[in-house]
């Protein structure tokens, strides 16, 4: 099924969510909506092995559409965006992503939150928000757990870009395969679950997540409630995103 924003498919069990939003794959609103309508219809489809997150274009994305930040949308932006991972979590199959440019910001989150990353060696990550004034709340819950938190504060708190090797270093991805062979790489690694019942992987999961113990929809709830009640009524949240619309650097008031 072919959406403007993204693309949705499903062949020999695994189901597979293409970004299809130009080249940088900017996580508007909109898209958001298509891509929670996806998951939900493969929630309770037992045949699935799988949930791939792909892309089309250089990135596999640059991050939530700044202008979807402000003001009243803000509100809007969280609960679709935030949606995507309460679906994401309660799926019952793997998931993995398939990073072959920059995943930065909100892109950056989906990938992490995947249970499996494969990556090219041109792949970038990073969570620059920061930059522009606020965080990025889901990689204040998924990274610590992936990385440590002492790793975790610094990519968050200096809003760095690091590379595929680096990622793969600090136990971000699984594989990195070459750009020019990546295909075919990807699908090799793939078709490692044919042979695989898609029963046990989803209870495979399920025992992984029971092992972690992790109340992610409460721990969701406290840090959305924090985002959108205290950090997005400070002035420099807001300064900061509106300086970047506006090209030009930001006017920080420390309020």
């Amino acid at each position: 099924m072919i959406n403007d924003l993204i693309i949705v498919e499903k062949t020999n069990n695994i189901g597979k969510i293409i970004f299809n939003n130009g080249p940088l794959n900017i996580l508007t609103i909109g898209m958001m909506e298509q891509i929670n309508k996806a998951l939900e219809g493969f929630l309770e489809d037992q045949s699935l092995k799988a949930v791939i997150f792909d892309h089309n274009g250089k990135a596999f994305s640059a991050g939530v559409d700044i202008d979807d930040h402000m003001g009243d949308k803000a509100p809007k932006m969280i609960k679709e965006f935030h949606g995507i991972f309460r679906k994401l979590n309660k799926l019952k199959c793997p998931t993995i992503a398939s990073i072959k440019g920059a995943a930065l910001g909100g892109g950056c989150e989906i990938a992490i939150f995947c249970d499996i990353v494969l990556t090219s060696d041109k792949a970038k990550f990073g969570q620059p928000e920061i930059k522009v004034g606020v965080i990025p709340p889901i990689a204040v819950l998924a990274f610590p757990q992936i990385i440590g938190n002492k790793k975790a504060f610094e990519l968050i708190m200096l809003g760095d870009i690091i590379d595929a090797d680096e990622a793969y270093r600090l136990g971000i991805s699984n594989h990195i395969f070459p750009l020019e062979s990546y295909e075919q790489d990807f699908t090799k690694f793939i078709e490692s679950f044919n042979d695989i019942s898609a029963i046990i992987l989803q209870y495979t999961k399920k025992a992984f997540n029971k092992a972690l113990g992790i109340d992610f929809d409460t721990q969701l709830d406290e840090i959305e409630e924090f985002y959108l009640k205290e950090l997005m009524s400070t002035h420099d949240a807001n300064e900061g995103l509106q300086a970047f619309l506006e090209k030009r650097s930001p006017n920080w008031q420390n309020r």
